[in-house]
């Protein structure tokens, strides 16, 4: 990734047991709440209305507009449906009850508002329960490029319009569910699924003329436009091609990740129907496997001790 947006999971190449990085929605325990970032999440008025300012909407615009440039052409057939099922404004960050609206009539999930940290098993009960948490705030305008925090942006960009479709939404819970009943362990081996399919996850799509095109569906992909390009091969003359390799579930599970560079590996799914097959298979069975197995070969250095993360 390009080290700017993305719900952050544990930087899973080293660890064994869950060690979320500080600016993940999910904090290791509830005292670590509201550390380890500067952003403070809007609360609603007595009417349940979140007030943003004018810089804010700007900075949504900004993004908006940056953002709906890119997608065309690059981004599945699912994730368009539902960006024109939610119908985003452009000019002002939208409410959480318009975003619920939509959810709530095509899959039944709905938003939950949070603060930019969550203890790890919330975030798992809000899944299950089928509610994507939001943390209500904006990046600034000078972190538009750079955000360590997945701020509302990220959040209902990059990740609603998929929870608009079936077997996407049915995946998203049955995750959470598993996530509820794990150990510390597992839920690490978890965060590699999660990262390698709701974050940055691609499929191959049916064309008109026949053919399969590459396209995203992972909100990590989506909400930045770096990796957006990036995760498609467009950038190779500078950065260099990732790798395209078919989706499998175990290899995923085995498959180490940093959080603060641009993905050498994306798994590819042959339709969402794979996400919806997976969603009814013994996924804690497959953890079982990965975890006998072990972790692949890192595809990337080691991460500096002192090196930013995002």
């Amino acid at each position: 990734m390009n080290a700017s947006q993305g719900r952050q999971w544990p930087d899973t190449h080293t660890v064994v047991t869950p060690s979320p990085s500080p600016h993940s929605h999910v904090a290791s325990s509830p005292s670590a709440q509201g550390k380890g970032t500067r952003y403070i999440a809007r609360e609603p008025d007595a009417n349940g209305i979140i007030h943003y300012s004018t810089e804010e909407h700007a900075t949504w615009q900004t993004l908006m507009e940056r953002q709906m440039a890119l997608v065309e052409g690059r981004v599945c057939r699912e994730y368009r449906q539902g960006l024109e099922r939610l119908a985003l404004p452009h000019d002002r960050i939208p409410q959480l009850g318009e975003i619920d609206r939509v959810l709530k009539a095509t899959t039944g999930w709905q938003t939950a508002r949070v603060p930019a940290l969550i203890p790890f098993t919330r975030f798992f009960e809000l899944l299950a329960a089928k509610r994507f948490p939001v943390a209500t705030f904006i990046r600034s305008p000078q972190e538009l490029d750079y955000l360590q925090e997945p701020d509302i942006f990220h959040e209902i960009f990059g990740h609603c319009p998929m929870l608009t479709n079936p077997a996407f939404a049915e995946f998203t819970a049955t995750y959470g569910r598993l996530g509820l009943a794990a150990s510390k362990e597992e839920r690490v081996y978890l965060a590699r699924l999660y990262w390698m399919t709701v974050e940055f996850g691609m499929l191959r799509e049916r064309q008109s003329d026949g053919s399969n095109a590459l396209r995203l569906y992972g909100g990590g992909i989506i909400s930045s436009p770096r990796e957006t390009r990036y995760a498609l091969g467009e950038l190779g003359d500078t950065l260099g091609r990732p790798e395209h390799l078919d989706f499998d579930p175990v290899e995923a599970l085995r498959t180490p990740y940093r959080i603060d560079i641009l993905q050498p590996l994306y798994y590819v799914l042959k339709s969402l129907d794979d996400l919806h097959e997976l969603a009814g298979r013994d996924i804690m069975a497959l953890v079982h496997d990965a975890m006998r197995i072990g972790l692949k070969t890192p595809r990337f250095a080691p991460k500096d001790a002192g090196a930013t993360s995002a």
